[in-house]
């Protein structure tokens, strides 16, 4: 049996053996324009142009739907630009790429979830600048299926069939050479058992495809199901399209911040019973980091409807958090006022200056405004906005007492009894990371021997000072001259040699 979808001519058994949905018809088209358009944007960067057939005038939407001066004129002047670019592409000498036509720096796409294949068959004669395409199943029915139409479709030269456990495949091209450039994954049901492999195995800036069609647990039916695979809790609402959309995002961002990765959102819909989402794959630590920004709990009223947004974290470009930039109180004075409120405090075997005690939170801050009181801060610096002046402007419930107790040094203190374990030898401590060739590099012995207790030992002599050049001489910025505490000879002597 042979039909047609797309400018696929798909062979199917007589009987139902292999899975295929026609509803998802639309999927389908989607995805093929969505990697058209990025394969567009790759190999550009690579100098190749991919030619779509019937391709004329590209139209560009603007998402603004502002109007003003400032924006009519953008508006106006964006064909302009648009015109320029591309006179200045015209100009460039690009190799161009065909569909059907294997493209050696094209873009490598795995479909982990082929089924027939009919996906595939359509990426190789549909979306142009295409290398390899892997369509794998585990059936074995379905990869004859799939070599036996891509055979019909005479595009064996890219598509390649695979009879293999979808997270295997992708495990095992993890490697930043192995990685593929586009993942498609569309499962009967949640694809949450491959979205760990899927987030390390696609490329940098790489192109992930998801479908969810388990809509009966992301829209609420199932919420501790849903909380099981995806990490977030599903709620009965009329915004639950909405929701399942962000469920699946926040659930891939959170396994991609495990590898340092973090997702851009480029396109998601809900269409029928499922949703699908577009996203890049990055590699960045600095805004893993900011993760817990992108992210937040939702409290939904089960009378009116109404929702309040609870952010897990938020992002400070600038700015000093957990002080109120007061002396701080010596530690028998500060236990002492914890004894005299009626608390127990004891030492912590973590850090030296910390205390473990069973006051509240808003105990301590009260002994930390009566403390401020004799040692005043000065208000005029402090931001009004700023945590410091928000806590210092309240009045102490509680009047703490400051002097000093005998139960507040304990014994073991009294007696200097060791309490943290003592390195054994110098330079102790964690070694540096292996490398290929075995050992480390003498001279990262060397520095971790210069910087060894530096913070213990700080130098207080300011003659010893001399002996360690002046790095805002070095850049030029110094006004001490000789009264400089520390040397600026051995700039001098170092600027001389190179002038030599």
């Amino acid at each position: 049996m042979e039909f047609m979808e797309g400018k696929a001519a798909i062979l199917f058994p007589s009987a139902n053996e292999v899975f295929y949905n026609p509803v998802q018809e639309f999927n389908r088209d989607l995805t093929c324009a969505v990697i058209t358009e990025f394969a567009r944007e790759q190999l550009a960067q690579r100098g190749i142009r991919i030619l779509v057939p019937g391709e004329k005038d590209r139209v560009v939407v603007r998402l603004s739907e502002e109007k003003n001066g400032t924006e009519d004129q953008e508006a106006s002047e964006q064909p302009e630009k648009e015109q320029q670019k591309e006179e200045e592409d015209d100009k460039k000498e690009f190799i161009t790429a065909s569909v059907g036509e294997r493209c050696e720096q094209g873009l490598r796409v795995l479909e982990g979830l082929a089924a027939s294949g009919l996906r595939s068959v359509r990426f190789a004669l549909e979306v142009p600048g295409l290398k390899s395409i892997t369509a794998n199943d585990y059936s074995a029915k379905a990869a004859a299926l799939i070599s036996r139409n891509a055979q019909h479709n005479n595009v064996s030269h890219i598509l390649q069939a695979s009879q293999r456990d979808a997270s295997m495949v992708m495990y095992e091209a993890r490697g930043k050479k192995e990685r593929y450039d586009v993942i498609d994954l569309d499962p009967y049901g949640s694809p949450s058992p491959f979205l760990d492999a899927a987030v390390q195995a696609v490329s940098e800036g790489g192109l992930l495809c998801i479908t969810c069609t388990d809509m009966a647990v992301m829209a609420g039916n199932s919420g501790e199901t849903c909380y099981s695979k995806y990490g977030s809790m599903s709620i009965k609402s009329r915004y639950c399209h909405e929701m399942a959309l962000r469920i699946i995002l926040h659930s891939l961002d959170q396994r991609a911040a495990v590898y340092q990765r973090y997702i851009e959102p480029l396109l998601s819909v809900s269409v029928d019973f499922y949703i699908r989402v577009f996203v890049r794959v990055k590699t960045g630590q600095a805004v893993v980091k900011n993760s817990a920004s992108k992210h937040a709990l939702l409290y939904n009223c089960v009378g009116c409807g109404a929702f309040h947004l609870q952010r897990m974290g938020k992002k400070m470009s600038q700015g000093k958090h957990s002080t109120v930039h007061c002396n701080t109180p010596p530690m028998l004075q500060f236990r002492s006022a914890l004894l005299h409120a009626g608390y127990r405090v004891s030492l912590s075997h973590a850090c030296k200056n910390a205390v473990k005690t069973d006051a509240p939170a808003g105990v301590l801050w009260d002994i930390i405004r009566c403390w401020e009181k004799s040692n005043p801060v000065k208000r005029e610096r402090l931001s009004e906005t700023s945590p410091a002046h928000r806590i210092l402007s309240a009045e102490p419930a509680l009047q703490a007492c400051f002097e000093i107790r005998e139960d507040a040094n304990p014994q073991s203190r009294k007696r200097h009894l060791t309490r943290f374990q003592e390195n054994p030898q110098a330079n102790w401590g964690p070694k540096a990371r292996a490398k290929a060739g075995g050992g480390i590099s003498s001279e990262l012995e060397d520095k971790r021997k210069q910087f060894q207790g530096k913070r213990k030992k700080p130098i207080t002599d300011s003659s010893q000072l001399k002996s360690l050049p002046c790095k805002k001489f070095r850049k030029g910025t110094c006004t001490y001259g000789d009264k400089c505490c520390y040397s600026h000879e051995l700039e001098q002597e170092t600027n001389e040699k190179k002038m030599d």
